[in-house]
């Protein structure tokens, strides 16, 4: 009977102490959050390359720096509405840093070219990087200079824009890298783009 009742009190205070752990463990700290706007050319492409960049937590495809409200893709493909096919990139600034990323944006478009992004021509393809304050329009123009300053790229024609509003893009455009990637390789390689970066940076992507 002693010994039942020993049992008993060393599994109540085995309990009772598993329950002070479980309320005193410490929570994980949700992931901070920053956003910052790209444009590229192809929404799908642009968005493919930075949810592959560790510390991004989402990147999202849509429209921004036109004039028209709530616009559809088949307006802004026509060129009439002036605005990009862009992407806004959510990341964890404690991962990765708004210099990082915008560093990594220029290797994965062509700033040698005015109103194109490979095989796609027209105003609503150019490349761009939207600032959301002074901040980051000093960072992204310090580092335009520093690219310069290199000497392989002699001109870059990426426009620097303040941030107006960003119009998510249709449903069927969202990780269309992921839902179709059989035509996203076809368009991705039969549009010449990561031969035409590695002919503008030298690097393979």
């Amino acid at each position: 009977m002693k010994s039942l009742l020993k049992a008993l009190v060393a599994t109540a205070f085995l309990l009772t102490g598993n329950q002070v752990l479980a309320q005193t463990a410490p929570t994980p700290a949700p992931a901070q959050k920053a956003s910052a706007i790209f444009a590229g050319g192809c929404f799908w492409c642009t968005e493919s390359d930075f949810e592959k960049l560790p510390g991004v937590i989402s990147a999202e495809s849509g429209y921004t720096g036109g004039r028209s409200e709530n616009p559809t893709y088949p307006q802004v493909s026509a060129g009439a509405t002036g605005h990009t096919e862009a992407v806004r990139v959510t990341y964890d600034p404690s991962k990765i840093s708004y210099p990082a990323l915008l560093e990594y944006f220029w290797t994965t478009i062509d700033p040698t070219v005015k109103d194109r992004q490979f095989c796609d021509v027209g105003s609503q393809y150019r490349s761009a990087v939207y600032y959301e304050n002074a901040a980051q329009r000093s960072t992204i123009e310090a580092s335009k200079a520093a690219i310069l300053k290199r000497g392989r790229i002699k001109e870059i024609y990426t426009e620097i824009a303040p941030a107006t509003r960003f119009y998510p893009a249709e449903a069927y455009h969202q990780d269309y890298y992921k839902k179709n990637p059989i035509r996203y390789k076809y368009y991705r390689t039969s549009c010449g783009r990561d031969k035409r970066l590695e002919e503008v940076w030298g690097v393979k992507h």
